[in-house]
């Protein structure tokens, strides 16, 4: 059964940093491809990073220069570093796995597992 478990969300100001991080377990990081998403509140959820097994990375337009998407197959962890923060970037985050496919890393349809979620808020 794969789990993947958040943490790491936090208020932090405009300009900030937040790291978040995803322990899956039952999901072998170095095998499958990740990603991350957030969801606003009345917005659809939309994909920010991903990361696939090799460790190649794709980043949504608007957070390249801030975030950072990475992983520790060791560890099973996928990391989100988020610097320069800014209050649209405020939502719930969700970390996302799959086994294999077709890689459309800011795709929802391209993943099969998903985390429950932290929330980030960025006031101004």
């Amino acid at each position: 059964q794969v789990q993947l478990v958040e943490s790491g969300g936090g208020s932090v100001e405009a300009g900030g940093s937040l790291v978040l991080s995803c322990v899956a377990s039952g999901f072998n990081t170095s095998r499958g491809f990740m990603g991350w998403f957030r969801q606003a509140p009345g917005k659809q959820r939309e994909g920010v990073a991903g990361i696939t097994r090799s460790g190649a990375t794709s980043l949504r337009e608007s957070v390249k220069g801030r975030f950072t998407v990475s992983k520790d197959d060791a560890k099973s962890t996928l990391f989100l570093h988020m610097e320069n923060l800014k209050p649209e970037d405020t939502a719930m985050y969700y970390c996302a796995a799959s086994w294999g496919g077709l890689w459309r890393p800011l795709s929802e349809s391209a993943y099969t597992f998903w985390g429950q979620g932290t929330q980030v808020t960025v006031s101004s």
